[in-house]
C-alpha cells in the first residue's frame, strides 16, 4: 500500500467555500435575529475603534480589547452595553476559530472595574398601565394607520407580548376561541427552538383587544401573512410575503401616542406594554402563576420584581405609624 494516497483522493480539512457559508449561517441562526443584529453591531464598533487606534480586530490582543472596554465606559456606554459588546467580540473570534481574548484575566479584570464604577442597574421604562393604555388608545385617529395602532397596542398590552413576538404574528397564529382568541407564538427570546406556545386573549369589555384586532384586519383586507404590516402616507397597507413591521417600529407607535398624550415618552419603550400588563394584573392581585402563563416567563423573580412595584405601598409595614 502507498504511504500517501493519490492528490484526488486526499481527505479535505475543511469544507468549500459554499458549504462553510452554510454552516456558518446555522452557527448565526443558533442566536436569536435581534441578538445577531447586535452582535454585527457591536463588532463593528469595536472594529472601528481597533482602525482608529492601529489595532487588529481579529483575532484581537487582550490589550486591545481592555482599551476597547475603557474607552467606551469613558464615552459613557452603559455596563449593560459594553458587557454585550464583549459577548460580541466573543462569538466573533469563536465563530472565526480564533483565540478567545475576552478569556484573559486582565480583560476579566477590567470589566470586574467597569462594572464597579459604572454600575449595572438597568434603567427601568415606565409601564404602560391599563389607565396609561386607554389614554393612547383614546388619541389614535380613526383611519387605516390608527386601526393598526389600536390593535397593535391593545394585543401587545393584552398578550403581554415582547415586541419581537408581536411583529412576527401572522393571521395564521390567531385561532377563534368563543372567549376571545387563542394566539400562538412560534419563537420566543425563551424558545429559540421554535416549539411554540399559546396565550389565550379574552373578548374584554374596556381594552377589548380582540375585537380592535377584527376591525384592524377586515379593515385592511389582510386574510392571511403578517398581522402588523406597515401603512404607507397615501393610506395603502403594504402587501408582500415576509412585509411586517420591525421591532423598532412598536416603540414608536407607543411613543407617539405618549407625546400625543402628554406623557413624556422618553421614558417608555416597546417594553412598556408588557410591564404594563403584568403591573396591572399584579395590582387587580392576579396570581403569579397565572400572569407566568400569560407574559411566557420562566423565572418568578422577574415577575415577583414587578408585583413589588406594583404593591409598593399596599400592606406597607409603616403605614399605621408613619
Amino acid at each position: 500500500m502507498p504511504d500517501t494516497l493519490p492528490a484526488e483522493t486526499e481527505l479535505r480539512t475543511s469544507l468549500p467555500a459554499e458549504a462553510a457559508a452554510i454552516v456558518r449561517a446555522y452557527q448565526q441562526a443558533s442566536k436569536a435575529d435581534a441578538t445577531v443584529r447586535a452582535y454585527r453591531s457591536d463588532a463593528l464598533v469595536f472594529q472601528d475603534w481597533c482602525t482608529l487606534y492601529g489595532f487588529r480586530p481579529l483575532p484581537a490582543t487582550p490589550e486591545a480589547v481592555s482599551g476597547f472596554l475603557v474607552a467606551e465606559a469613558e464615552a459613557g456606554r452603559s455596563a449593560s452595553t459594553i458587557g454585550r459588546r464583549l459577548a460580541a467580540i466573543r462569538y466573533a473570534h469563536k465563530l472565526a476559530k480564533a483565540p478567545d481574548p475576552t478569556d484573559d484575566e486582565d480583560v476579566r479584570a477590567t470589566m470586574k472595574g467597569i462594572r464597579r464604577r459604572v454600575g449595572i442597574a438597568p434603567v427601568q421604562k415606565a409601564a404602560a398601565t391599563v389607565d396609561v393604555l386607554q389614554m393612547l388608545l383614546a388619541r389614535t385617529p380613526d383611519t387605516l394607520t390608527g386601526k393598526r395602532d389600536r390593535a397593535l397596542l391593545a394585543l401587545g398590552f393584552a398578550g403581554a407580548f415582547r415586541r419581537s413576538e408581536l411583529v412576527a404574528l401572522d393571521v395564521e397564529d390567531l385561532r377563534d376561541d368563543p372567549e376571545g382568541l387563542r394566539v400562538v407564538v412560534r419563537r420566543s427570546k425563551v424558545d429559540q427552538e421554535g416549539r411554540g406556545f399559546e396565550k389565550a386573549i379574552p373578548t374584554g369589555r374596556f381594552v377589548r383587544p380582540v375585537a380592535l384586532v377584527r376591525e384592524w384586519l377586515d379593515a385592511a383586507g389582510i386574510a392571511s401573512g403578517s398581522v402588523f404590516r406597515p401603512v404607507s402616507r397615501s393610506g395603502n397597507v403594504r402587501k408582500g410575503e415576509g412585509v411586517r413591521l420591525t421591532d423598532r417600529s412598536v416603540a414608536n407607535i407607543l411613543q407617539s401616542y405618549c407625546a400625543a398624550a402628554g406623557l413624556d415618552a422618553s421614558t417608555f419603550g416597546a417594553h412598556s406594554l408588557r410591564a404594563g400588563y403584568i403591573t396591572t394584573a399584579a395590582e387587580r392581585g392576579a396570581d403569579l402563576a397565572r400572569i407566568m402563563d400569560q407574559s411566557g416567563h420562566r423565572d418568578p423573580r422577574t415577575v415577583v420584581g414587578y408585583i413589588r412595584r406594583a404593591n409598593a405601598f399596599k400592606g406597607h409595614s409603616g403605614s399605621g405609624f408613619l
